[in-house]
């Protein structure tokens, strides 16, 4: 019970910094680590273990099934070179630069040991970014390239962490196979992640509750990472590849579906996130706690590897302009390179390898210091920043005031109303079941995409005592008029519905171009299904 308590009680606090990040305009993950601090603190408060080879199955494949929904395929495709180099350059450079510094800094430490700390603190976090990009008004440009860094970096430091870990455990050496083994490993986690995406896509048409689908996308995530991990690939990349694909063939016609899922993996994303950051908070009290004064101690080699993983990512950040300009045609200036090199924040990856560490012997005394280094990136690289990303889009003038983003759901929102019309004018146009006031009814509905068709006709007949019209040939008329009223309503409702339908199609369409900001897509794609459902259900999907 102490344990469910404290998890339930970690949940609720991360309600709390939620809320309070939102009233404050403050990004919840930096209230959620320092909220988490404190509360560890508290003289007497139950340690929380969880076995450390369970962390990164539970923590990592919901967060990152998640974020990589709002991404689509053509974004990978159209900028792999600039994925190549920030999410496997970058960070195998960054967690090379960080061992070779510890080992200079700390005697008698093994390189294995030096590499894993390494690999905790080299990966940025999407999670971390996103959080900090909507109240900071960060240009989606920038976003979206911090996002696809993001999803693939933490593939390559935790294939990094765990060939040291094996390497310390075993006595092995660190050579040219684990290049090997990364490559083979990726393409097995592909193989797995298509296969999973074909099978939900297949599964999610036999099954017809909202519920159940659901339920499916939370099974997926986690058995893509197992499966993976069981045949020695890269977890992280079968489920990336099987969020891409669920999404890739979304039908049209799944909108209650779509945002029961949407719902569900946005509570998801923040009460895992509250978990990740409580737990780590907690194990930093411990380690303070047996360390004693002698925490001080490890203070400057906490410095020089935060400067090494400052700096390292400044260089390149300026290096990969060229090669951003030649993928998207981004031309990124200083001041990009400048936003790009501070929005580096360390997140989920790092807090969940830092809690993944055995207490064996082969990692020894220095496991605190690795727990501690690790916990000073992520606070210096995390908070500080953070906090400080608005104002310095505010001097850099780069904030965004939205105009770029509604300019492309404007073009979205164009396209679903002309795919809309032109399917009532296929559907309707050259038929009888509709009369032309009512056709142009529903054409002006789909040009505004927001006025409410009234074809309602109220009449009254008079009536006898005994409940019998006064006139009955009135009475039938009215009947007949009232059905052929209802009846109308009916079809305009249905053709809307052919419309709605076109509509999403088409912005599902337009999501997977080149191009074509996936979000922006989903929030068009957003408002069509809350449209639909607003449909009467007997007529959903019969037209």
């Amino acid at each position: 019970m102490t344990t469910l308590a404290l998890v339930v009680g970690l949940l609720a606090v991360t309600v709390v910094c939620v809320a309070l990040g939102e009233r404050w305009r403050l990004p919840y993950p930096i209230l959620m680590l320092l909220a988490s601090s404190a509360i560890a603190s508290i003289p007497g408060l139950p340690h929380l273990q969880i076995d450390a080879h369970l962390i990164l199955p539970l923590l990592l494949p919901p967060l990152l099934f998640a974020t990589a929904q709002k991404t689509d395929w053509s974004v990978f495709i159209s900028r792999w070179r600039t994925l190549l180099a920030l999410a496997v350059g970058l960070t195998a450079v960054t967690a090379a630069l960080v061992a070779g510094t510890v080992s200079l800094l700390v005697p008698g430490i093994a390189l294995p040991l030096a590499v894993m700390l390494g690999a905790m603190v080299a990966p940025p976090d999407p999670v971390a970014v996103e959080a900090v990009a909507g109240p900071a008004k960060m240009p989606r440009r920038l976003l979206s390239m911090l996002q696809t860094e993001g999803l693939f970096n933490d593939a390559v430091a935790i294939v990094l962490f765990t060939a040291a870990l094996s390497a310390l455990d075993s006595g092995a050496s660190l050579g040219v196979g684990l290049v090997v083994d990364f490559l083979v490993g990726a393409v097995i986690a592909v193989g797995i992640g298509f296969a999973l995406g074909f099978g939900y896509r297949f599964a999610s048409r036999m099954v017809t509750t909202t519920a159940a689908r659901t339920a499916m996308s939370v099974v997926v995530p986690f058995a893509a990472y197992i499966a993976a991990e069981e045949l020695h690939a890269s977890g992280v990349i079968a489920v990336v590849v099987t969020a891409l694909e669920t999404k890739r063939r979304a039908r049209a016609e799944d909108s209650e579906a779509r945002i029961s899922r949407a719902t569900f993996w946005d509570v998801a994303n923040l009460l895992v996130t509250g978990i990740a950051f409580g737990l780590m908070g907690m194990q930093l009290r411990d380690v303070v706690a047996e360390e004693g004064m002698g925490v001080f101690d490890y203070v400057p080699i906490a410095a020089a590897v935060c400067a090494v993983v400052i700096v390292v990512r400044a260089i390149g950040m300026l290096l990969i302009r060229p090669v951003a300009r030649k993928d998207g045609g981004d031309d990124l200036s200083w001041k990009d390179s400048v936003v790009l090199t501070w929005c580096g924040m360390r997140g989920l990856a790092t807090l969940a390898l830092a809690l993944a560490i055995p207490s064996t012997e082969a990692v020894g005394d220095h496991r605190n210091l690795v727990v501690i280094v690790a916990s000073a990136v992520l606070l210096v690289t995390l908070v500080p920043t953070g906090l400080g990303v608005g104002p310095l889009l505010k001097a850099l003038k780069l904030q965004d005031d939205g105009t770029v983003t509604m300019g492309e759901i404007r073009e979205l929102t164009m396209r679903a109303q002309g795919a809309a019309l032109e399917a009532i004018r296929e559907r309707f146009e050259n038929t009888e079941e509709i009369t032309p006031d009512q056709l142009a009814a529903i054409k002006q509905r789909f040009q505004g995409l927001r006025k409410e068709l009234d074809t309602s006709t109220q009449a009254v007949v008079a009536m006898n005592p005994d409940g019998t019209p006064v006139d009955p040939e009135l009475h039938q008329q009215m009947i007949a008029k009232r059905k052929k009223l209802r009846r109308g309503r009916e079809l305009m409702v249905a053709a809307q519905t052919v419309g709605l339908d076109a509509a999403r199609a088409e912005v599902l369409q337009a999501r997977s171009e080149p191009g074509v900001d996936p979000e922006a897509a989903d929030t068009v794609l957003r408002q069509l299904d809350l449209q639909m459902l607003a449909a009467p259900p007997q007529l959903r999907g019969k037209h």
